[in-house]
C-alpha cells in the first residue's frame, strides 16, 4: 500500500501550512494503514477546505474516502 498527496499552493502560498496538513494527513493514514486492504496505490489530493480540518476530521474523512472506495478490510 503507497500512499501520496497533493496538495498544490492554491490551497496555501505558505509552505509551514501545507506541510502540517500533510504531517496530520500521514498520521490519519498511519492510524488506518492496519485496516487498508494492500496492494492499493492512493493518491489523496488536498482541497482548500483543509486548512479548517484539525486531525480528527481528517481521520474520519479518509475513512469516509476508503470505505467509498471499498479499500477498508472488513467493511
Amino acid at each position: 500500500m503507497r500512499i501520496g498527496f497533493s496538495i498544490s499552493q492554491k490551497v496555501s502560498k505558505r509552505a509551514v501550512i501545507r506541510n502540517l496538513i500533510k504531517r496530520r494527513l500521514r498520521a490519519a493514514c498511519r492510524q488506518l494503514l492496519p485496516e487498508l486492504q494492500p496492494g492499493w496505490d492512493v493518491v489523496i489530493v488536498v482541497r482548500s477546505q483543509a486548512l479548517e480540518c484539525d486531525y480528527l476530521q481528517f481521520l474520519q474523512q479518509l475513512k469516509k474516502l476508503f470505505l467509498e472506495a471499498e479499500i477498508l478490510d472488513g467493511y
